[in-house]
């Protein structure tokens, strides 16, 4: 059977997976945004639209997709954020220790005084 701290452990261990995972695909969205902004730059210009309005039009397309893209993301971290919280919160607020505190002070023995 799995300790509290074990499971506790394994939690923190899959947060920084999945954290590492969000990090890879930042970089890739960078590396595409380079590239739409290099196209941006070639194509969005007066002289590719029979209007203003037209072009007004793609350029706040692009805008939306970039804005929904991070609302996407801080939705995903938000809710990691709560589940660290979550995990985190160990009744000590009251005496006024904070759950940060509790790691590093000993809260968590992470199996070192288990023997």
């Amino acid at each position: 059977m799995m300790s509290r701290e074990e499971a506790y452990l394994k939690m923190l261990e899959s947060t920084a997976a999945i954290q590492w995972n969000i990090a890879m695909i930042l970089e890739a969205k960078a590396v595409e945004a380079e590239k739409v902004k290099q196209w941006t730059h070639h194509h969005i210009h007066p002289r590719a639209f029979d209007t203003h309005e037209d072009q007004l039009k793609e350029s706040l397309s692009i805008h939306d997709a970039i804005v929904e893209l991070v609302e996407g993301l801080t939705k995903l971290e938000n809710g990691l954020c709560s589940n660290l919280k979550a995990m985190l919160d160990t009744g000590e607020e009251e005496s006024g220790g904070d759950a940060f505190g509790s790691l590093t002070e000993g809260g968590f023995s992470f199996g070192e005084d288990e023997k």
